[in-house]
């Protein structure tokens, strides 16, 4: 399935049960294990694992081949691999604590670069 479609009905599954700060994060130039990585916030471990099943359904509903979910017992941050995207629904405080965007932004030589500049400024 094309990587724009799988975006697309990712995230109006995400929608769908009221997915909060939905972001998309483009990954082609990070890394070669997958395209995007789509992070969303559920309020509560009932709503992550809902929209993480909600996200798997449609993906399925849609012709599209899920590899593997991961977290569903706990509902704290589940992980659904679609192949070339990656989506992580995550409950606020995991969310904020793992700081995903920040990492997934960054090239290996921006963070380098980080490191280094905040070593040197100790």
């Amino acid at each position: 399935m094309d990587i724009r479609k799988l975006q697309k009905i990712a995230v109006a599954a995400l929608e769908d049960i009221k997915g909060k700060n939905i972001e998309i994060i483009n990954t082609a130039k990070i890394s070669s294990m997958f395209d995007r990585v789509i992070i969303c916030t559920g309020d509560s471990n009932r709503q992550v694992k809902a929209l993480a099943r909600n996200v798997l359904e449609k993906i399925r509903e849609a012709g599209g081949e899920v590899i593997s979910i991961e977290g569903e017992e706990g509902g704290e941050w589940v992980l659904v691999d679609l192949g070339d995207v990656v989506v992580h629904v995550m409950q606020a405080s995991v969310r904020q604590y793992y700081n995903l965007e920040e990492l997934w932004q960054a090239t290996p030589a921006q963070r380098r670069k980080a490191v280094e500049q905040a070593a040197a400024a100790e």
